[in-house]
């Protein structure tokens, strides 16, 4: 059986009475005013809760009459790039970008209303490189600058000793770069390293003979920390929070399905990500790379502290608060519904229903 991680027991039961029973916040029901939700997502591994809710129908059974489209990202900023211009009204994002737009907009752009995965990044690098010490002088690559990997590369440069900066300067180059022409550059002996998310980090090492110098779950108490959160347009969340509820029930049931369905997973995951990109990965990448991940809807906000002060230490976010980042009390209202424990804001937003 593969090891597949999850970190919650949604009952199928539960989440299909209160759907049924309209679990709605104190908003109006206001679903007729939309009939579109438009989704942002990455062809990752650590997105699957998105990508097994596109290749079920989780969403679409959730969502009923408000039809699901989709805009497929390689990194944070991009999406955020879309979601502030109104092009999407959602999307599953690393953390940074999330706290990187909240600060930027003093709080209006955007909510973090569920977690979806912790896990699944890693530094990687070639033969010979084998102790920090080693990168000096190297090139590094990452998804995007200020994306979640890229911050936690510079911080953790930072705390061995290491200078960087934006533009690729310092001790060591960190040259950010699409995840798939970073393959091809690690295969071409272009780039050192790079720090990943899953099903990358799984690609280099299976596939180009990297090897983990870092991995990112050693760096956080008990190995949890998020990679992926569910972030909605504040505006779309106010006007109409009955469709958001929706969408959480498709997520949570995708997290459900996976953790019901850990022997079809991967397959469902690679037809997610052929249809994507065009091919699929080997079943030995898929699974190595589900055995370093957990998907959880707790966004562990726990950590977001700790993470603010990483993009300040990496130099890719301005100083502010991040409470209120958080809006979990449509979620929490279908775990309870369901039997389910509330997950906690930690001080940063609203979590009781």
């Amino acid at each position: 059986m593969n090891n597949i991680r999850t970190a919650t027991t949604i009952t199928t039961l539960g989440l299909v009475a209160c759907m049924m029973a309209g679990c709605t916040s104190a908003a109006a029901n206001t679903a007729e005013e939309v009939t579109e939700l438009r989704l942002g997502y990455f062809a990752n591994v650590t997105h699957a809760p998105a990508l097994i809710g596109l290749e079920e129908d989780l969403f679409d059974d959730a969502l009923g009459d408000v039809d699901v489209t989709t805009q497929v990202f390689n990194a944070g900023p991009a999406a955020i790039e879309a979601l502030t211009a109104g092009a999407i009204d959602a999307t599953y994002i690393g953390p940074n970008p999330s706290i990187n737009t909240y600060i930027q907009s003093g709080g209006v752009s955007a909510r973090i209303v569920a977690g979806a995965a912790t896990g699944g990044a890693a530094l990687v690098v070639h033969e010979g490189i084998d102790s920090p010490a080693d990168l000096e002088g190297t090139t590094i690559a990452t998804p995007q600058l200020g994306n979640t990997q890229d911050v936690a590369l510079r911080a953790w440069l930072a705390a061995q000793g290491f200078a960087t900066d934006t533009t690729g300067g310092g001790d060591v180059n960190i040259t950010p770069t699409d995840n798939a022409q970073t393959l091809t550059l690690f295969q071409d002996g272009n780039v050192d390293g790079a720090w990943l998310p899953e099903p990358w980090v799984s690609r280099l090492v299976l596939d180009a003979g990297a090897h983990v110098l870092v991995d990112e779950a050693d760096l956080w108490a008990d190995g949890e920390f998020p990679t992926t959160v569910l972030l909605v347009r504040a505006e779309f969340l106010d006007a109409h929070p009955d469709v958001v509820e929706d969408l959480l029930a498709g997520h949570i049931a995708a997290v459900q399905w996976i953790e019901e369905h850990p022997d079809e997973t991967p397959t469902v995951i690679n037809n997610a990500l052929e249809d994507e990109t065009g091919k699929r990965l080997d079943d030995a990448v898929i699974i190595r790379a589900l055995e370093h991940v957990t998907f959880s809807v707790d966004p562990h906000a726990d950590t977001f502290e700790t993470l603010v002060a990483n993009g300040l230490e990496a130099g890719t976010q301005k100083e502010g608060s991040i409470e209120g980042l958080f809006d979990l009390r449509l979620l929490n209202t279908l775990l309870e519904a369901s039997g389910e424990s509330a997950v906690s804001a930690a001080g940063l937003g609203e979590d009781s229903p």
